[in-house]
């Protein structure tokens, strides 16, 4: 259930977004210490988030997770290193249930970035769970809630103005580069292969300044050069021998600096202009220690600053991003819905079999006794109203089944159960199990997949009552028509549809906004 999804993590808001780096897992390290993660702490999925404005863990928990605060195992996750007192309490916030779905579809839509409604945020929430799918580490959860939070980042975009004017990262690392080329025009060179050296190039082609792209893999930056028509240049060629450039936006995902202090010495010796070139580092952990570049006289822009700049319009942008948040909240309902449906559709579908199967046998005892002597055509009338007066009958209990385990007490549904006979309660507790198994990612994520089919089936079977609705009203039509014996079957079948309704247009009690998930702070 979405009681189970947790998140936990670390913005720019905690230490500046230079600080993420002691947080972030190198792409070698990342499968294996996630793997084992999950493994040790008995959780269903997890996935693993980090950009430049934040890391975070999105995992679901399972009946044998230890504990409920999991940030001093996540802390020594994502650092290598078990956390002194306090301090995972102090650096990691948590999230549990709703809340951090809350905070999935937020960061998904650019409303919890430091610069509000930024673009790169889709890619890079995407990228998170198609990663978690390849580490095999995602299962039928995560892709129901990862897949809301991309459905619900396209809908505020292209809904709201919220991704209007500078609001990408790379725009204002650009504004920087455009800046300094101003004012002593030349070259600027674009290290690493990613979606923020992408974006650059994109921006800065057209403008005709002579690019270099700079990469550790020649073939990379040789593919990535011919898309924009530009030069390239392995890391190894760039440091030895480095071209005049008067910038570089360096966006590498090294976990050590690119650039050292002889490295920086070389370029602003070769800059055309005779001043330091401009180093504009968009990299976590920095491709440059800004020690080093402060001690060769290299002028450096970090994230830390980049970030800064990105906020000073945060506050008008939140004003603006009203009807985005509306929209997120919308989706929270949906995926509640959704989840809810999920875990226990095999329980509904068991209920409403049970009550036609009881209706087929009774109508067949009484065609055989009483009505043996109708011909085919009423036989066949009275079979299919009583297979939609079943369906009908089941929805009953179903809508006050929903009712209950929407937002009755603890306790409610083994009530239900318990004022049932054995072999019919026994039936629905096994229905109960298969939805909590389709529900559980761990399940899933280890056994191939299975719980997601399984999820399938049970949203298939608790759509069998909407269906029913359909058959029932032709069937009641059929009853009517036969005449004779089948004419008085017909009219009660008449009534019970006029008093029953429709499981498309009946709904549960809504549920409960529940805010105790949010974030936790203790």
């Amino acid at each position: 259930m979405l009681e189970n999804l947790g998140m936990i993590g670390v913005s720019w808001r905690q230490g500046g977004t230079e600080s993420l780096a002691s947080f972030t897992l190198s792409d070698d390290a990342a499968a294996e210490r996630l793997a084992a993660f999950r493994r040790e702490l008995d959780l269903g999925e997890v996935a693993y988030l980090a950009t430049c404005n934040r890391v975070e863990l999105i995992f679901t928990r399972t009946d044998v997770t230890p504990g409920r605060d999991l940030r001093r195992q996540a802390f020594a996750l994502l650092t290598g290193r078990p956390p002194a007192p306090g301090e995972a309490e102090r650096r990691l916030r948590a999230w549990q249930g709703e809340g951090a779905a809350e905070h999935l579809f937020l960061i998904a839509a650019g409303l919890d970035s430091a610069c509000v409604g930024e673009t790169e945020i889709v890619a890079q929430v995407r990228g998170s769970y198609e990663r978690a799918v390849e580490l095999g580490l995602a299962g039928p959860a995560l892709d129901l809630v990862f897949g809301e939070a991309l459905r619900i980042a396209a809908r505020v975009r292209g809904e709201t103005g919220i991704g209007e004017g500078r609001v990408s990262l790379a725009e204002i690392a650009v504004d920087l580069v455009r800046e300094r080329i101003r004012k002593t025009p030349g070259a600027v060179a674009l290290l690493g292969v990613s979606p923020m050296t992408e974006r650059a190039a994109l921006a800065l082609a057209p403008s005709r300044i002579p690019l270099y792209v700079v990469n550790r893999t020649a073939a990379k930056a040789e593919a990535f050069a011919a898309r924009y028509g530009i030069e390239h240049l392995s890391l190894e060629a760039f440091r030895a021998a480095p071209p005049a450039v008067e910038a570089i936006l360096s966006a590498t995902g090294s976990q050590q600096p690119v650039l050292t202090a002889a490295d920086l010495e070389r370029l602003a010796a070769a800059t055309g202009s005779g001043r330091p070139p401009l180093i504009v580092d968009m990299a976590i952990p920095p491709d440059a220690d800004p020690a080093e570049c402060e001690r060769a006289g290299v002028p450096r822009v970090g994230m830390d600053d980049i970030t800064r700049r990105a906020e000073q319009n945060r506050a008008a942008r939140l004003v603006q991003a009203a009807q985005a948040r509306e929209q997120v909240d919308l989706a929270l309902a949906e995926l509640r819905d959704r989840f809810a449906q999920r875990y226990y559709g095999p329980l509904f579908g068991t209920l409403q079999r049970r009550y036609r199967v009881t209706a087929q046998e009774g109508v067949k005892r009484l065609l055989k006794k009483e009505l043996k002597g109708l011909g085919e055509e009423e036989r066949a009338a009275i079979e299919a109203w009583t297979e939609a007066l079943a369906r009908r009958f089941a929805h009953i209990p179903c809508v006050g089944l929903r009712g209950l385990l929407y937002g009755g007490p603890e306790g409610s549904v083994e009530a239900f159960l318990s004022g049932l006979d054995p072999e019919f309660a026994g039936e629905l507790r096994e229905a109960l199990n298969r939805g909590k198994v389709a529900a559980d990612g761990r399940g899933a994520a280890r056994a191939g997949g299975e719980a997601t089919r399984a999820a399938g089936a049970a949203t298939r079977a608790d759509g069998e009552a909407s269906r029913a609705d359909g058959e029932g009203t032709r069937a009641d039509g059929e009853a009517a028509r036969a005449g004779g014996e089948a004419t008085p079957a017909g009219g009660e079948g008449t009534r019970a549809n006029g008093e029953a309704v429709p499981d498309t247009a009946a709904t549960a009690p809504a549920p409960k906004r529940r805010r105790a998930g949010a974030e936790s702070r203790s």
